[in-house]
């Protein structure tokens, strides 16, 4: 059973930040009353993939999982001093690699008129558009919870936040990095060879313990919301590199992470029913420099057939200036890809919603389709179905190795 948070390697880091929050939080706890709330999320989850597995060793059809998300917040000083702690924990009946824990959240917050100080362990995002976010690189993706990318790992930071006239100003101290969670042997949604965990390898000697920083600036300027970033540190994405195969031991995935840096613009314009959304990015690395982006709109009809319910439509495309070379996981995967997709609002007492999607890969002949619904049961129940289906017919392309991991996966969360 594997526990994500490496607190052996993270160890100074922690320590540094846990003493810092609680001067902070000795001198601040002095003034006023506290007010407590509790809440969070309990789940469970059945995925059943349509075909057989493409390796011997992968699950067949069934994989159940539980998972439990509290969320503990305190605030005091009316407001201005707040503390918020998430643990997440998963157990998987297969993959002992998703059978894993984090600590999504635990950070002090002290709000002021015109600045902000964050510290401690957060989720920060950074993004306007549907189906990738090329700008978002402060948190680790935690890569067995599911495939879009979307679940991210805790990061430790000190965040300052400084408000003005001209917009918002961020700055980020990131000590600890998080290497990202692969799918294990037995584990769907992978390729041919497992990502080994203990076989790790950085550009920095200072290994996890490098210290990245970041700066974001955001503004909104009549219809549009602007925000340009900037990050100097640990690449968030691995190259991925086989290990040569012995009589002893089969071949794997060795992990490299390099240094980056990273420029990022991110857009978004509400112009009537049109939401125009635009990202790009340039990355540059030892190994590599390229330029990114991912650029679309949403359309919305408001009440169609004379009903409750909204429409909207939405079309992106993505770009990758490596093309077919990319070596990053992500770049090769999007390279040049256009997506359509359909979103319902229902505005129902129960908060529906039904999120359709179709991905076409212009250089190869792949696709993927997505259905994503949700619907809330009662005051506390919130049931959850998507449907993924992933097809190419060329063996050089990475999807090729998911082509028989098609699955659907129904979850049940109570809320509290």
């Amino acid at each position: 059973m594997k526990f994500s948070l490496d607190t052996g390697k993270l160890k100074r880091s922690v320590t540094a930040i846990a003493v810092c929050t609680g001067i902070l939080l000795s001198n601040s706890l002095q003034a006023s009353d506290v007010e407590f709330e509790a809440s969070g999320n309990i789940a469970l989850e059945q995925r059943y993939f349509f075909d057989d597995a493409l390796h011997s060793e992968q699950l067949s059809h069934s994989q159940t999982s539980f998972s439990v998300e509290p969320e503990l917040y305190w605030q005091w000083n009316d407001g201005s001093d707040s503390l918020l702690f998430t643990p997440f924990y998963r157990v998987d009946s297969h993959d002992s690699q998703r059978t894993h824990g984090d600590i999504r959240e635990l950070a002090y917050i002290h709000a002021s008129d015109d600045w902000e100080l964050r510290l401690g362990i957060r989720k920060e995002f950074w993004g306007v558009t549907e189906f990738q976010h090329l700008v978002d690189v402060i948190n680790q993706t935690d890569g067995v919870e599911d495939f879009d990318g979307e679940d991210k790992l805790g990061q430790q930071m000190v965040n300052l936040s400084l408000v003005n006239d001209w917009g918002i100003v961020d700055v980020f101290l990131l000590p600890g990095f998080r290497e990202r969670t692969y799918a294990g042997s037995e584990g769907r949604l992978r390729g041919p060879l497992v990502v080994d965990e203990d076989n790790v390898n950085y550009e920095s000697s200072a290994g996890q313990q490098h210290l990245d920083v970041a700066l974001r600036w955001s503004h909104s300027v009549g219809d549009f919301d602007l925000g340009a970033s900037w990050f100097h540190g640990t690449n968030r994405e691995a190259y991925l590199t086989p290990t040569a195969q012995n009589t002893l031991q089969q071949a794997s995935l060795q992990q490299y992470y390099s240094q980056m840096d990273q420029l990022g613009v991110d857009v978004q314009a509400t112009l009537g029913d049109w939401l125009w959304k635009f990202e790009g990015i340039h990355r540059s690395t030892s190994l590599e420099d390229f330029w990114a982006s991912q650029a679309g709109f949403e359309y919305s009809f408001v009440g169609v057939f004379e009903s409750n319910i909204d429409l909207g439509l939405l079309m992106e495309h993505s770009w990758d200036s490596r093309g077919e070379v990319a070596l990053g996981a992500q770049g090769s995967l999007m390279q040049n890809d256009l997506f359509v997709g359909a979103r319902l609002a229902f505005n129902d007492m129960q908060s529906s919603e039904l999120l359709m999607g179709f991905g076409s890969d212009l250089d190869h002949n792949a696709f993927s389709f997505i259905i994503e619904a949700n619907r809330r049961f009662g005051d506390n129940f919130i049931a959850s179905v998507d449907v993924r289906l992933l097809q190419s017919n060329d063996e050089n392309d990475l999807l090729y190795t998911l082509s028989n991991d098609d699955h659907a996966q129904v979850s049940l969360a109570w809320y509290f």
